[in-house]
């Protein structure tokens, strides 16, 4: 019967190990699902909209071809159609029914709307050449037009043309904000993503030349076979069961064939001995034999034992509960817009507010800010710091860079630190407003605590525009910052009119200027908190009283007259989460020193003024300098029995000259 349950398992344990190894082979369903699309247009950029990335489940391997230079990058879709403005461009979309990817040109799209006039259609309905037979509505968000080349921008290619810098032209979407990640390569880029339902891929060659004209998206699939391992498993173990049955059945059947005790009487002394019998004629031959037995037996044990070391989680089947499907952090979920009365079924519908950036793709913004902004401060090239600074920001480092032109020795500007920010606070949108888009930025340059944090306002002002820095400031000592919004949410911005705070944001300029100037005499000095306000120490009437005591010391036929004026820079208020805000202003205090004797009187030798205006000589006017102020307050909400508090602040030579 041994012998009957052996070959029982050895046939069960050839079936299980064939049908184990038939699920990884011949039965083997494909590991992953591709779509290709051949792209027949002039067009030069590309757009897989949202709906091909997600035509299958899981992460997107999308490889470009068909060029010498191939560029890829994703954004959101509406930041991505933004950017192409009225450009023409091929969206890539995904037909369910044929389970196939469809190219539309934009141009054919646009025929049609008009009627089906041009060469966009033909009359029986099919697509014109460069698309295939499906047209797409038009994007829903307002076509930005391409902008016309700035002053830098003019620069940088008279510079080219003399061979000594290589701009990127103005259609290629090279090095943009938008993007959340971007590469490019020779002929062919291939990469894998990971993006939730808004995003799209742009693909170009070099925003001239046609866009790579084949594309190809795959997909992984679940081919995992749970029951491939078990059956191996099962098979080896059978098998094993198997051979201890052949040997037990071998050992039981030569013991059931024992010594005789009643043998016949022969002659004595014929036949061999019972030890001869024993030992056979070669002598040893019974332990030779079970030697070799066990020594044929090994390569049998370990042909399962090797089928098994194959083996992965693939093979077995999961207990686990599936976890759920997470995107990267790419975006965050769009924060819908509180409905002040019924919605009208004939009003458009309001777009979902997200974030202007999110936190990795700021994050690499700002690490391109911090180098160019070191590059150009190192250079004292303010055309370079134009690539990366505006407004009042720009204006300060301008100026810096003429004084230490001429006196080295002088402190340089609020730098920008290369370092991870510690807070980001964007501007929740939906498309592009027409102030454009704006981010708070804090920066810490060292662990160590008496060096302040630098905050940094930042604008994008349109689509093809990079981020630059507005305002760059140094927080104050123990600065309160009041919470704000997560960066995954955002905050909106306040329009400078508003009325819910304690004082409207394009007022506190005006009334911190009259402060400054008359300190506790003004009218709005209640309204600020004075605490910790070193500002008002330095510039304000206590800071201005000791300028006028050094200048009597030194030049007694002089006199000093001290003025403030709102600055030009824009006024900015984000909502904190208390209802009120953080907002910045910019204030300009004049210094007129001018002689009381009918004598001349100039800046001083070696002076920032000096170098800044480059005048040296004597007036009888007398002679003025022009401190930029940047600023930054938080502004409580109306009902608060908190006061406005100066946050941050920098304040810098941006003007000197002769009395007019």
């Amino acid at each position: 019967m041994r012998f009957v349950f052996a070959i029982l398992a050895f046939a069960a344990a050839a079936v299980m190990i064939g049908f184990g190894i038939a699920q990884r082979t011949v039965f083997l369903e494909p590991d992953r699902v591709s779509l290709t699309s051949s792209i027949e247009s002039d067009a030069a950029y590309v757009v897989v909209e949202p709906g091909a990335l997600a035509a299958h489940t899981g992460k997107q391997t999308l490889t470009a071809s068909g060029t010498d230079t191939v560029f890829l990058a994703y954004g959101r879709l509406d930041d991505v159609e933004a950017w192409i403005g009225d450009s023409p461009y091929v969206a890539i979309t995904h037909d369910a029914d044929a389970d196939a990817l469809v190219a539309t040109d934009s141009r054919d799209v646009a025929t049609d709307d008009e009627g089906g006039a041009g060469d966009g259609t033909g009359d029986d309905g099919t697509a014109g050449e460069g698309a295939e037979a499906t047209s797409r509505p038009s994007p829903t968000t307002t076509p930005t037009p391409t902008p016309e080349p700035t002053a830098a921008a003019e620069a940088d290619a008279d510079a080219s043309a003399d061979g000594a810098l290589e701009p990127v032209p103005a259609n290629s979407p090279v090095g943009s904000d938008l993007w959340l990640d971007e590469l490019s390569g020779e002929r062919t880029v291939t990469t894998t993503i990971d993006v939730p339902a808004d995003i799209a891929v742009l693909i170009a060659s070099d925003g001239t030349n046609p866009a790579p004209s084949r594309l190809s998206l795959t997909w992984p699939l679940d081919n995992a076979t749970p029951w491939a391992g078990p059956l191996l498993l099962g098979g080896g173990v059978l098998f094993l069961i198997g051979i201890v049955l052949v040997i037990s059945g071998f050992v039981h059947h030569r013991r059931s064939r024992g010594p005789r005790r009643n043998l016949p009487k022969g002659r004595a002394g014929s036949g061999p001995k019972p030890a001869e019998l024993r030992r056979g004629p070669m002598g040893g031959g019974r332990r030779a034999i079970g030697r070799s037995k066990r020594v044929a037996l090994v390569p049998v044990l370990l042909l399962p034992a090797l089928a098994l070391t194959a083996c992965s989680p693939d093979y077995w089947p999961s207990f686990d509960q599936p976890p759920a499907t997470t995107a990267p952090a790419t975006t965050a979920p769009p924060v819908d817009p509180v409905a002040t009365e019924e919605p009208d079924g004939e009003e458009p519908v309001t777009e979902p507010l997200v974030p202007a950036v999110t936190v990795p793709q700021m994050e690499r913004i700002m690490a391109r800010v911090a180098e160019s902004a070191a590059a150009a401060d190192e250079a004292l090239d303010g055309d370079k710091a134009e690539e990366r600074f505006t407004g009042p920001a720009l204006e300060a480092r301008r100026a810096n860079y003429a004084i230490r032109t001429t006196l080295p020795d002088q402190a340089g500007p609020v730098a920008v630190p290369a370092t991870t920010p510690t807070l980001i606070l964007p501007q929740q949108v939906a498309g592009w407003p027409a102030t454009g888009r704006t981010v708070l930025v804090i920066e810490k340059a060292s662990d160590d605590p008496t060096v302040a944090p630098t905050a940094l306002y930042l604008q994008q002002a349109s689509p093809r525009e990079n981020y630059k820095v507005v305002y760059a400031m140094s927080l104050a000592p123990d600065a309160d910052v009041p919470e704000v919004a997560p960066a995954s949410i955002g905050a909106p911005l306040i329009s400078p009119e508003f009325k819910g705070l304690v004082m409207q944001p394009d007022q506190v300029s005006a009334a911190y200027a009259d402060v400054l100037i008359k300190g506790d005499d003004s009218e709005f000095a209640a309204m600020f908190d004075p605490e910790g306000d070193l500002l008002r120490e330095q510039l304000g009437v206590a800071g201005q009283q000791v300028i006028r005591d050094d200048l009597k010391a030194s030049s007694p036929t002089a006199d000093i007259a001290f003025s403030n004026a709102v600055g030009d820079g824009p006024t900015i208020a984000l909502a904190t989460n208390d209802s009120g805000a953080l907002v910045t202003a910019t204030i300009e205090q004049t210094e007129k020193v001018t002689p009381n004797d009918g004598g001349t009187i100039g800046f001083q030798e070696g002076a920032p003024g000096a170098a800044l205006s480059g005048f040296t000589g004597k007036s009888a006017k007398g002679v003025q300098r022009v401190i930029g102020i940047q600023m930054v307050f938080y502004v409580p909400a109306v009902g608060s029995d908190e006061q406005i508090r100066l946050l941050g602040w920098s304040e810098g030579l941006i003007g000197a000259s002769e009395v007019p």
